[in-house]
């Protein structure tokens, strides 16, 4: 097996035209080195705009190890970057924020901007979750709403930090609408708007989605058994030209459950009815346990049995800087045209 550094600068020379790419499209958030892939399980290294973001998963770095990693990367790339290592190897992948290896300067820690597609982007370096709150590897799923928005209504459903509306609005769409439980996550999606303010700017609904999406499908909204609901917003049935679906693995609420693993359907459903007849609906499956051909024919299963067969249904894998040694990545992400 090759030594760590050996691994890295293999990884760097690999990506040379894809970071290219990038620079020339205004993109500078990119993975560049994939560690379960690329040799070093449990390792990842970002750059986010000004940053270097290094985290560990399974095994801590040493300060040395670190410090070299971050040199190569430097020199790769030609550029002085602010260091920020996660060290999350400790356990359930919370940050040990003692930093006994590395102490990063104040000046990384601040929130920053990061760019693709030629956007602006809020990214944080440490917070709760385990990315600057961009998550890199559905870049081409942006691009993909970034080139086939013009003039559509489009809705963003499960938007974390509003990055697939962003997109839509940079696309020309004529109303974006981002939905998400969290509030945090649309204030950062908020943000993003402000950071853009050329854009059309975008409409934020904060709710659980399944009342959301069952209000806009036409379906009714129904308690479990011995439970009352808590409140949610009203909202009128319609659809959209474009509706974005990007749910997590699992999580479960007074209103349902989303597993990706056992349940889908209950989630796609509804997403399809609040699609518009001749309209686009990308669909986003991150479970690595779940095979891509499956899927898409449970997917195809579903909007057939509903009376919406479809057109056309595309794929969009992440693009180079997240390499998959079997052709499966664990995101899939499907384009379905009605």
């Amino acid at each position: 097996m090759p030594s760590l550094d050996q691994a890295l600068l293999a990884a760097l020379h690999n990506r040379q035209d894809l970071l290219a790419e990038l620079h020339a499209q205004g993109t500078d958030c990119y993975r560049l080195f994939h560690g379960s892939q690329e040799g070093a399980g449990g390792l990842t290294i970002d750059r986010y705009g000004r940053q270097l973001l290094i985290q560990s998963f399974h095994q801590s770095l040493s300060r040395d190890e670190l410090l070299q990693l971050a040199e190569q990367c430097q020199a790769s790339l030609g550029k002085q970057l602010l260091l920020v290592y996660n060290d999350r190897s400790q356990g359930n992948s919370r940050i040990d924020r003692s930093d006994p290896v590395y102490q990063a300067e104040p000046a990384a820690l601040e929130d920053l901007v990061g760019h693709e597609w030629g956007l602006n982007y809020r990214v944080r370096g440490r917070h709760a979750g385990q990315d600057p709150l961009l998550f890199l590897d559905l870049r081409n799923a942006r691009g993909w709403v970034k080139a086939h928005s013009a003039g559509k209504s489009v809705l963003n459903l499960f938007a974390y930090t509003c990055g697939v509306g962003l997109s839509a609005a940079a696309g020309g769409a004529r109303e974006v609408v981002n939905l998400d439980f969290a509030e945090g996550n649309l204030a950062v999606g908020r943000e993003n708007g402000v950071l853009n303010p050329e854009l059309t700017p975008m409409q934020f609904i904060q709710s659980d989605y399944f009342p959301a999406i069952r209000q806009l499908a036409g379906l009714p909204i129904a308690a479990r058994r011995g439970h009352k609901l808590p409140p949610y917003p009203r909202l009128t049935p319609r659809q959209f030209d474009l509706v974005f679906l990007d749910p997590p693995a699992w999580a479960k609420s007074a209103f349902g459950t989303v597993d990706l693993l056992r349940d889908y359907q209950s989630l796609l459903k509804p997403a399809i009815l609040a699609t518009a007849e001749d309209g686009v609906l990308i669909c986003c499956n991150n479970l690595a346990k779940v095979a891509l051909a499956d899927w898409r024919e449970q997917v195809m299963r579903c909007a057939s049995k509903l009376g919406r067969p479809l057109r056309d249904c595309q794929v969009v894998a992440p693009a180079a800087d997240f390499p998959s040694l079997d052709g499966q990545p664990p995101l899939k992400t499907l384009i379905l045209q009605f």
